[in-house]
């Protein structure tokens, strides 16, 4: 990734249209929950996501979230959007997703997505995915992501997907309290965590986790800055200034809006260039 060229590095967009496989109507009704929700129906390819970010002079690392246990839905695959980056490694970067309910047919994925496809991290979604971060399911898709000193993604906090469904669209919002990576973070200390999003209704406890475990990050995506918490902002600014990350959550929010939003909320100027990029560049080994 050509870093010199770029504004900033965002750290968590989804692919959400597949150009291989057709696309799967089962399900649709999440898709629409969500729309509603976040008041957007954006879902470009990954082609049309890359023209957008090379415009914008901002690099950007892409998933999928692969729930196909949970939801029944086929995931956009791990290997278009890899092979993307690595025909536009100037601007993007792949990260994989693999349903923790594959055990240890998910490591053997895992270990191949890395050496075989230049995979350069992994997303989780426990309320999608529906596990517990800690749950030793999942241990063997850890062990390949830390034996290659990789990050993972975990979403936190409240979820846009099932919002308003009847039952919330049987997801639980409880498997994505951030607290349930204490134990994750714990037992593989050399896999640095990022935890996505202002993690409401449990914000403190993600600042928490952060101050106590140096392989805890944040990331700011999937909220505009003007409605960050103020404990938010006041650690990002002080202690934690440099495990804080950006991060729109694009299609479901534009880095023009969240750009324009981080100028007026509260972070220092000497910290703003560590939460855009810098901090990014260290993460992901990058120059």
């Amino acid at each position: 990734m050509d870093t010199a060229s770029l504004v900033a590095i965002d750290t968590h967009t989804h692919a959400e249209v597949s150009c291989w496989n057709p696309f799967d109507h089962y399900g649709e009704e999440y898709d629409r929950a969500a729309d509603k929700y976040f008041g957007s129906s954006r879902r470009p390819t990954i082609d049309e996501t890359v023209a957008y970010y090379r415009e914008k002079r901002i690099g950007f690392v892409m998933f999928t979230v692969d729930s196909e246990s949970q939801l029944g839905r086929r995931r956009v695959p791990n290997e278009e959007i890899a092979e993307a980056a690595q025909k536009n490694a100037d601007i993007m970067i792949a990260f994989g997703s693999i349903d923790p309910h594959k055990g240890k047919l998910g490591a053997r994925e895992a270990r191949r997505l890395i050496e075989e496809h230049g995979v350069r991290g992994f997303k989780f979604h426990p309320t999608v995915q529906g596990f517990l971060p800690a749950d030793k399911m999942a241990w063997p898709i850890y062990e390949v992501i830390a034996e290659h000193k990789l990050p993972a993604v975990f979403h936190s906090g409240h979820s846009g997907i099932g919002s308003g469904m009847r039952c919330g669209g049987g997801l639980r919002l409880q498997n994505s309290n951030p607290m349930l990576l204490e134990d994750v973070a714990m037992a593989f200390p050399d896999m640095q965590i990022i935890v996505a999003h202002p993690s409401w209704p449990w914000q403190d406890e993600a600042l928490s986790l952060a101050l106590h475990k140096p392989n805890i990050w944040i990331d700011l995506s999937g909220w505009s800055p003007k409605y960050f918490a103020p404990q938010l902002v006041q650690y990002a600014n002080t202690l934690l200034k440099d495990r804080i990350l950006f991060g729109s959550d694009f299609p479901l929010i534009t880095p023009e809006r969240w750009l324009a939003d981080f100028e007026d909320a509260g972070f220092k100027d000497k910290v703003k260039p560590l939460i855009l990029k810098e901090n990014a560049k260290r993460l992901l080994g990058l120059q």
